[in-house]
């Protein structure tokens, strides 16, 4: 027997939240922003157009979070938080179940009809929590329970790898018959190539972040700690349509490195004549992550700063030039190794280009792992940089690649900013 089985609320609690709900279906007040219901009906028609070519009756993908969870939001349009897991369970030839956060065994019949939960026929629910281990399987149960009421002999994963194992394994295992594809690597297509209304997010969203900085800039003074400049950074970025996301810097004498750093390394108290390397890689409104990211300098700047941020300018400059419709990524991130190393400088070993929306970092990445080529509607960051004992220089922005052009969406000057 499930564990699961006859753990349910008493039918007044349900009709009453089901009440409630009903009478609040028609708002969409809570939500600033979302991408058009058009702009939904053009994803589910590509991944239907996929899972009819492939002969796949259902595809399952999941998220936990908001900064790298964007494949399940992508089909919902709805962020995941927290840790509290989030399965989505996209129809063929019907519309998506939901698996979350609930009252064991609790059921929401939407019908599509819901104004947020668009193109939703019911919302499952379930006590999971991934610290607490014998709740792992509970999505699990509910997914098979419904690949199974449906006869449902091929289903689609998203992004297996990165699911709960007891999600992947109690879904598939000892299940007689299920044939399981991965179909990662086309639904990363679709994604990476955004339509004209996610580029204008996306646009909105630099503008955003341009904003965020240039209040950094003018507020920013001696006395106040690294976690007073990112947190004067939060609040107006939330006022501005921002919802999640890292604002990263760790000020340091000039002289010394000011690398990016989170929350637990910010409490240092920032002296004239100090500096601090900001960025700023948040969403904005709709959801839609870019980054930006400058040095900042209370005083003057070393001439070896200077210099240093001047070499990342031309590297980002280099990259952009060769971010053109046809270009394997994997070749631009060979140039762009050896380009900085014909300058005396290090060669990539993390990750200095990729593409954004949901994800804060999405495919393509700029490496020489990345099988996929440049194309046309993809928005890419690109963040060259480097250290030495005494600096560390970056400059981040984000590009929209067009059939004829690569053009750089932030405003933000590409300079070092002393104040």
């Amino acid at each position: 027997m499930s564990t699961l089985a006859g753990m349910c609320p008493p039918a007044s609690f349900r009709a009453v939240a089901d009440q409630k709900r009903e009478q609040n279906a028609m708002s969409t007040e809570r939500v600033a922003v979302r991408v058009s219901d058009a702009e939904m009906k053009r994803r589910w028609d590509a991944v239907r157009k996929l899972m009819q070519e492939r002969s796949i009756q259902a595809l399952v993908a999941y998220h936990t979070e908001d900064w790298l969870g964007g494949h399940a939001r992508w089909f919902t349009d709805i962020p995941t938080h927290n840790g509290y897991g989030r399965t989505v369970v996209f129809h063929a030839d019907d519309l998506m179940t939901v698996v979350q956060q609930g009252n064991f065994r609790s059921v929401r019949k939407l019908d599509g009809k819901d104004p947020y939960h668009r193109g939703v026929g019911e919302i499952r629910g379930t006590p999971f929590f991934s610290s607490v281990r014998y709740t792992t399987g509970f999505h699990a149960e509910i997914v098979r329970e419904v690949i199974k009421q449906r006869g449902y002999r091929t289903i689609g994963f998203v992004l297996p790898e990165t699911m709960p194992h007891k999600l992947v394994s109690g879904i598939a295992d000892g299940f007689e018959g299920l044939k399981v594809i991965d179909v990662t690597e086309q639904i990363d297509r679709l994604i990476a190539i955004k339509s004209p209304e996610e580029l204008d997010l996306l646009r909105r969203s630099a503008e955003m972040q341009d904003d965020v900085f240039a209040k950094v800039v003018k507020e920013i003074k001696p006395g106040m700690r690294d976690v007073d400049v990112t947190a004067m950074a939060y609040g107006y970025g939330w006022t501005q349509g921002s919802s999640q996301g890292i604002y990263l810097g760790a000020s340091a004498p000039v002289g010394r490195p000011s690398m990016l750093m989170g929350r637990h390394f910010q409490d240092r108290v920032l002296q004239q004549g100090d500096h601090m390397t900001f960025l700023v890689e948040v969403n904005g409104p709709g959801g839609y992550f870019t980054e930006v990211g400058r040095t900042i300098v209370l005083g003057r700047a070393s001439q070896e700063l200077k210099d240093g941020f001047a070499a990342t300018v031309e590297a980002q400059d280099h990259s952009a030039n060769l971010l053109r419709p046809g270009t394997p990524c994997s070749e631009v991130a060979k140039a762009h190794d050896a380009f900085m190393t014909a300058r005396g400088l290090p060669p990539e070993l993390r990750l200095y280009s990729h593409g954004q929306g949901y994800d804060m970092v999405e495919r393509p990445l700029i490496r020489i792992d990345e099988p996929m080529e440049v194309e046309p509607g993809m928005c890419l960051a690109v963040h060259p940089g480097f250290d030495t004992p005494n600096i560390f220089v970056m400059v981040c922005d984000n590009y929209i690649v067009s059939g004829n052009s690569t053009d750089r969406i932030h405003k933000t000057e590409r300079r070092i900013f002393e104040v």
